[in-house]
């Protein structure tokens, strides 16, 4: 396995993000309790990865916070509030979306680029309802971290190299991409209808019903139920935990149920922190990730983050077989820009019961992410 050192990776899209104003979206108000916010992110990434055999060098969009715009309109009428939110990705070539035959278009932006188009009703006495595209009851559901390493590592590590191939330990290039073996079983965003409890003794209730409404001749439905518990002040810690099932039928493909949960503990006073993750399929995969961060204010320009992370996976392709990756990240913030700059590498390893053999592959990450 080759290892290579890019001391050129993300210096063209860091220059940028540093050299655009700071500046956040104004919110206007009315005098009957409404407002209008807008907001957004340019999050681009050098992608610089090698499959064992060769080594491909790319600008691309980070898949795991990629770049959007967006915006709010809240309405108050007495103590409930009505909302919604409309969000869009930009289409850029995302990090998950290339690969060693495909360098994908700069930007191709199409409706599945739409991310909220969202109703949301918040009532003071029996919770939130909510419709329209948007997020699921168990979106996000594995992803509990205090490690403030998100943007470059993450349950989801597919996020950094998902379009990839292994290669395999003859030389070719082999059927099996990073992104179908490594899954982190967390929810998605449908068009759907949710309903969120309201918070009693830090814990929260969800359940939603959602078909996808962006792609064509698509009849997906999925239904899903979560819970989560975070308390900000336990004695010293900060903790954040949730669970999830979910089930998705669609014709031409067998139906699925996932079970997937996070946990995550911050020790505020040494700025040490855990992340746990787990998710089962019950027709195919299983895995377990473990993250320790640790965050602290080491320059005056913000706050410094670490993390060193684990993912084991199984059964995700094939029965019998297992799918290894570990990585370290490490994002500084810099305040006065709105901006994280991150550099990140991760190891991805694969095996099955089959005669063929695969060769390790790794990938280094470096970008900045620049918040309007």
């Amino acid at each position: 396995m080759k290892t290579k050192i890019a001391a050129r990776a993300g210096a063209a899209s860091l220059a940028a993000a540093l050299a655009a104003p700071a500046f956040a979206g104004p919110t206007y108000t009315n005098d009957t309790g409404g407002s209008f916010r807008w907001y957004g992110q340019f999050n681009p990434v050098y992608q610089s990865f090698d499959d064992g055999g060769q080594d491909f060098n790319r600008l691309t969009d980070n898949a795991a916070s990629n770049s959007r715009i967006g915006f709010w309109l809240e309405q108050a009428y007495g103590e409930n509030t009505l909302r919604f939110n409309f969000e869009t990705a930009f289409g850029l070539r995302s990090s998950d979306g290339v690969s060693q035959l495909s360098t994908g278009d700069n930007i191709s932006w199409d409706r599945t680029n739409i991310r909220h188009v969202d109703f949301q009703f918040d009532t003071a006495r029996y919770g939130r309802f909510s419709a329209g595209q948007g997020s699921m009851a168990t979106d996000g559901i594995t992803g509990a971290d205090f490690s403030g390493t998100g943007l470059g590592a993450s349950n989801a590590v597919a996020d950094s190299a998902g379009g990839y191939s292994f290669r395999t330990g003859a030389g070719a290039l082999s059927s099996v991409e990073i992104g179908d073996v490594f899954n982190d079983f967390d929810g998605s965003r449908l068009g759907r209808v949710r309903y969120d409890s309201p918070e009693l003794a830090g814990f929260t209730f969800s359940t939603s019903w959602g078909t996808d409404v962006l792609k064509d001749a698509n009849d997906r439905e999925s239904y899903d139920v979560a819970v989560r518990w975070a308390n900000d002040d336990a004695a010293g810690f900060a903790i954040d935990t949730g669970i999830g099932a979910s089930w998705t039928e669609e014709t031409g493909k067998a139906d699925a149920r996932d079970i997937s949960g996070s946990f995550a503990v911050l020790h505020k006073a040494t700025g040490l922190s855990l992340n746990l993750a787990a998710g089962e399929r019950d027709i195919a995969g299983t895995y377990a990730y473990a993250k320790l961060g640790y965050s602290a204010d080491l320059i005056a320009a913000g706050s410094t983050s670490f993390s060193v992370d684990y993912y084991d996976g199984s059964d995700m392709v094939t029965a019998g077989d297992s799918a290894e990756s570990w990585g370290v990240a490490a994002v500084q913030k810099i305040d006065a820009y709105n901006v994280e700059t991150y550099l990140a590498y991760r190891d991805y390893s694969y095996a099955d019961t089959g005669p063929a053999t695969y060769q390790d592959a790794n990938v280094i990450l470096a970008g900045a992410r620049w918040k309007f």
